[in-house]
């Protein structure tokens, strides 16, 4: 889900040439008709948008039509920097990684639940370590988005589920995403960050965050006492 660009493209790209057969999904459809050319005889395509109250009818066709789902990965997101806390960035930011994300994961996991199991990976963020006063819905949904795979992890276990979970975290990677002329440090090549992603989920690793630049600063950013954190200038 969200394989029209940026990281979501790039490990559907090293999916197919390990010989994986995949269903993609994503708004821009014309993006995944270049994959599916590219790929010929082992991608189903699918137009989703995540925010639409039928993307989870959608979802499940795209599974039919692909025979079922040993792997579901999710790359689908939005965010922006909003100092001004506009309305409709914060809204729209709320509905894809919030609604939208729980709507997409919800629906393949009851799927996996009455299938024998499979694996979950989201792409979710560093993000989510703390609120970010730069980045208000931004932090605030990938703080959700760690936490409801975690709960979902523990409820597959007390059920006795078959469902494997894996929470990549990057920061910030050179994709479309970052495409608002601002500077990011530590900027991240998507390639090399999908490298990572594949390795996480052919060892089914529940938690990754990507690089260790990023695992020393969150390790650090969650030693600093919310008295201090909030009076921080956390910001690009």
């Amino acid at each position: 889900m969200g394989a029209s660009s940026g990281m979501g493209r790039e490990v559907s790209k090293l999916l197919l040439a390990d010989g994986w057969h995949l269903g993609i999904a994503a708004r821009r459809v014309e993006r995944l008709r270049e994959l599916e050319r590219e790929f010929p005889g082992h991608i189903m395509v699918q137009q989703i948008d995540v925010t639409d109250a039928r993307a989870s009818q959608q979802l499940l066709e795209l599974i039919d039509l692909v025979g079922g789902v040993d792997l579901y990965f999710h790359a689908s997101g939005i965010g922006k920097q909003n100092m001004n806390l506009l309305e409709d960035i914060e809204n729209q930011t709320v509905q894809t990684n919030g609604i939208g994300f729980a709507r997409m994961i919800g629906t393949v996991y009851r799927y996996m639940a009455a299938h024998q199991g499979g694996h979950i990976a989201v792409i979710s963020s560093i993000a989510g370590t703390k609120g970010l006063g730069a980045a208000p819905s931004y932090s605030a949904t990938k703080a959700f988005q760690n936490t409801y795979i975690q709960a979902l992890e523990q409820q597959a276990n007390m059920r006795g589920l078959n469902i494997s979970f894996t929470d990549i975290r990057p920061g910030f990677v050179d994709t479309p995403l970052l495409g608002d002329e601002k500077h990011y440090p530590m900027l991240l090549k998507p390639e090399r960050v999908a490298e990572d992603i594949v390795k996480a989920i052919r060892r089914k690793k529940h938690v990754l965050v990507i690089d260790w630049r990023y695992r020393i600063l969150t390790f650090f950013w969650r030693l600093i006492p919310n008295a201090l954190w909030r009076r921080l200038r956390v910001r690009n």
